[in-house]
């Protein structure tokens, strides 16, 4: 292997993962290293500096942009690649890791991933997935817009306490006061009106660590998934919500999937998040665009 023209770009967020992905770098960079690859390090101050930082990278002709963190650090790989023919690498380092799942990762096994770089990057091996896009913005997992919406919405406002718990006490919080929406959707074109506990608009089947809301839903036949969870009572959902993990809620009655190349999202008051990100307000038009991003797999 020739370094000279084998260079990755190595993205990182060092305080991803409770500063899991700074240790995560000093694990893997001596194995990258030995195999002859040169690193770019690229750590931004702000995610706006580590896109900037990525696109360039990609522009001046990496051989591969290489994110370390979360499905976070994944969205600004994804902003830079999509589109292109840099692959993009995934070394899971963050909470959720639902992307390094995707393409069959483990999320404790970092050299694990460091060794598919190096092997992927010698055969030219890749894999070619869909991605989502809504407002310019590309995402790989799933949109939330309903009561995990709001769950997020507050998380993100609260100072304590850190990590998982927060989420969990926010979900608390919210089902005290949280009723069904009223949700306009274009599905492909055909309008419908219905209220629902959430809408979900899966590219993938997972997001939020390993919850299973759009299980089916296929990385490469250039559809997205809308899922309607329907009204119930809070009791109901406290009991459906572990179905998540495993995927069997897709047979609770309230269940609805909808399989479209494009939808138009509105409901009052729910702000959308993808890849554990925040995309803005409702209503979103998101569309599937087909093989639009390289990973090596």
């Amino acid at each position: 292997m020739s370094s000279a023209r084998r260079e990755i770009a190595l993205l990182v967020n060092p305080t991803a993962g409770k500063g899991r992905a700074a240790r995560v770098v000093d694990a893997v960079l001596p194995r990258l290293r030995s195999a002859g690859l040169t690193i770019r390090m690229l750590v931004g101050d702000s995610a706006d500096e580590s896109l900037d930082l990525a696109r360039a990278a990609v522009g001046e002709g990496v051989d591969a942009l290489v994110v370390v963190g979360g499905d976070g650090m994944v969205n600004i790989g994804l902003q830079a690649t999509a589109g292109t023919t840099t692959p993009l690498g995934v070394v899971p380092a963050g909470t959720g890791n639902d992307v390094a799942r995707y393409v069959g990762l483990h999320r404790k096994d970092p050299l694990g991933a460091a060794d598919r770089i190096v092997r992927t990057i010698t055969t030219g091996e890749r894999r070619t997935l869909d991605l989502a896009r809504t407002g310019g913005r590309y995402y790989a997992t799933v949109m939330a817009a309903g009561f995990d919406a709001v769950v997020n919405e507050r998380a993100n406002k609260m100072a304590w306490p850190k990590g998982q718990m927060r989420y969990n006490l926010a979900t608390l919080l919210e089902l005290r006061t949280f009723t069904p929406l009223p949700y306009v959707l274009d599905l492909d074109g055909t309008t419908r009106t219905t209220e629902a506990m959430l809408v979900a608009v899966g590219n993938g089947p997972s997001f939020g660590g390993g919850l299973r809301i759009a299980e089916g839903a296929s990385l490469d036949d250039g559809l997205l998934d809308v899922v309607v969870i329907k009204p119930m009572s809070k009791a109901e959902l406290v009991r459906t919500y572990p179905r998540l993990f495993r995927g069997t809620h897709t047979t609770h009655p309230q269940y609805e999937r909808h399989q479209v190349r494009r939808v138009t999202v509105a409901a009052p008051g729910i702000v959308g998040y993808a890849d554990g990100e925040r995309f803005g307000p409702l209503p979103l038009t998101i569309e599937s665009v087909p093989a639009a991003l390289e990973v090596l797999a």
